[in-house]
């Protein structure tokens, strides 16, 4: 990834930056980054997790489509005490 230094900061944009970080729980390069997207418009890509290809290609389920199988396999649950003796 490419790297960027900045100089001449003005002491109070630094501080106000500095502030930013820490109030916002981040990382002094992330915060100027928000600041560098925010202005430009450009969006930040979504990182995606190792599986997502797999679901994309696999398709998923609903939430309706999954609580209605939850529901169909529930007979299913059951243990039959007479069959484990």
């Amino acid at each position: 990834m490419t790297q960027i230094t900045l100089r001449g900061l003005d002491p109070e944009m630094e501080r106000e930056i500095r502030r930013m970080a820490r109030e916002g729980e981040k990382s002094l390069n992330r915060v100027i980054l928000d600041m560098i997207y925010q202005y430009t418009g450009f969006r930040k890509k979504e990182k995606r997790s190792p599986a997502e290809s797999l679901r994309k290609l696999a398709g998923g389920w609903s939430k309706k489509d999954a609580m209605e199988f939850q529901e169909a396999i529930k007979s299913s649950e059951q243990i039959d005490e007479g069959l484990w003796r």
